[in-house]
């Protein structure tokens, strides 16, 4: 042994592509929540319009479309999650 150098069979120092983004998208379905919840909260920090009563009208609006869109990249999530785990063979944990 020179210089403490293993001299066996290295290791690969990154992962497969396809298990690299199987564990991302976990990651990104695992935050979904977290995003969702600062997406859903996000109107009780605007500041109010020039008139003394608060325009409901626009934030029903802004937390329809927010929840239509969380939902849309749920099931994206969802679906590419599906896709990779029948490619890979991972299955899902329980």
């Amino acid at each position: 042994m020179s210089g403490g150098v293993p001299t066996g069979p290295r290791r690969p120092l990154f992962l497969a592509r396809g298990p690299y983004r199987s564990r991302r998208l976990a990651d990104a379905a695992r935050l979904l929540p977290v995003l969702g919840t600062f997406l859903l909260l996000l109107p009780i920090l605007w500041q109010p319009a020039n008139t003394p009563e608060r325009d409901t009208a626009g934030d029903m609006l802004y937390l329809f479309g927010a929840w239509a869109g969380l939902i849309v990249l749920a099931a994206l999530i969802s679906a590419r999650l599906g896709e990779e785990g029948e490619d890979t063979g991972v299955e899902a944990e329980e």
